[in-house]
């Protein structure tokens, strides 16, 4: 029967994933080892992995089959074998909202508990709608791509005339399905792949011509690049731990036609007074080192594979990096620090302490909350520098 075909390819997949890489990394590589899967295969092992994950911890105590049944029922609106296999009764509701399905799944499973399904919840920052939170992660968030404001109409007529789904959230911001290929429609340069809740992180950059700006942790440059959109005549220094990510900034800004800026590679929890001792900035970016969670919607593995210990070691480390890098602001000028966390020990928490023991005033911050938007949930935070008279 194909049922039991696809049940054992999905057990043979999840036999052999420890959580150690990113499934979107594992996948490809395990089938490219089994050849033996064909397309229809690899589709269906990689939507029931996805839709496993998604459970969390909730209804542990089931087999790993009628889990899987439970998660496709509520992640999907088509229906799959296997729902029909072991949710005969509930087929008819493969279509039904969200709300509906928790509820039947409630009635069928009287041990479903939803605060399950997120592990940690202790731990969420307090500005969370914990119930909406937990709920999010049964639907895969957008893509989201940033435009010129300009190139908007456009960009979403040529998306249109592809037959794309594309929905305009915001003068610079499109929303589409997840996993569209955008790549033959349009072209490089003219969009920027970024999350809803990251574009709104600019919100708190406000930067002047002329300006030093230091984006300190800029992995591939997606918030330099968000920065420049706001203020293109900028000194821009860009700076991060691993050369390989550098090498990626240097493409997309090849391509967003980012000429003049300057590429340093740092261990921010050194000191680098050697290197940046002549530099003082307008502005520092520091979207810090975190744990993701505020993510996992779109790495629902990490609901299983997370260790609560991390939470404490990116505490420490973000603390550090503010520590280390706030001696380079100019007095009066703004750190914004962002995470794409959800837990409050590494947003409010380093916000409090920093600004109790380093010379930071808190002007404004927010817990961007993607699960309204179908997105990812971030924290930002504008702290201004004291003046030391």
């Amino acid at each position: 029967m194909r049922v039991e075909h696809q049940l054992k390819a999905f057990e043979q997949v999840l036999q052999n994933y420890d959580g150690s890489l990113p499934l979107h990394r594992f996948l490809p590589a395990y089938f490219k080892q089994n050849k033996q899967m064909g397309s229809s295969d690899r589709r269906w092992a990689t939507r029931h992995l996805y839709s496993f994950f998604r459970l969390g911890k909730a209804l542990s105590k089931l087999s790993h089959e009628e889990r899987l049944s439970v998660s496709d029922f509520l992640c999907h609106d088509t229906l799959s074998l296997i729902v029909e296999k072991n949710l005969p009764d509930l087929q008819d509701k493969i279509t039904a909202l969200p709300e509906e399905k928790l509820q039947l799944i409630s009635a069928r499973y009287p041990d479903f508990n939803l605060e399950e399904v997120y592990p940690f919840n202790n731990q969420l920052s307090g500005d969370i709608d914990k119930a909406c939170f937990y709920k999010s992660f049964f639907l895969q968030p957008d893509l989201f791509i940033r435009v010129a404001a300009s190139d908007a109409p456009s960009i979403v007529s040529k998306l249109q005339a592809e037959n794309i789904a594309v929905k305009q959230v915001s003068e610079t911001a499109l929303s589409l399905p997840n996993g569209t290929k955008l790549e033959s429609v349009l072209q490089d340069g003219t969009y920027q792949v970024q999350d809803l809740s990251s574009q709104h992180t600019g919100t708190y950059f406000k930067p002047s011509k002329w300006d030093k700006w230091w984006d300190c942790c800029a992995a591939s440059g997606g918030k330099t690049l968000l920065l420049h959109s706001l203020e293109p005549v900028l000194d821009l220094l860009v700076t991060d731990l691993r050369e390989s990510v550098l090498l990626n900034l240097d493409e997309r800004f090849r391509l967003a036609g980012i000429r003049k800026y300057h590429k340093k590679e740092l261990d921010l929890l050194k000191n680098n007074d050697q290197i940046l001792h002549h530099y003082a900035f307008d502005g520092i970016i520091l979207d810090a080192p975190c744990t993701g969670s505020g993510t996992w919607g779109r790495t629902p593995e990490m609901l299983t594979f997370f260790e609560e210990r991390k939470i404490s070691q990116f505490s420490t480390i973000q603390k550090a990096i503010v520590q280390n890098v706030v001696r380079y602001l100019k007095p009066g000028k703004p750190l914004i620090y962002i995470t794409c966390s959800a837990f409050a020990a590494e947003n409010e928490d380093v916000v409090k302490q920093i600004t109790e023991t380093l010379p930071l005033e808190l002007e404004s911050m927010e817990l961007i909350k993607g699960y309204d938007n179908n997105a990812d949930t971030m924290f930002v935070a504008r702290l201004i520098k004291k003046n030391q008279d």
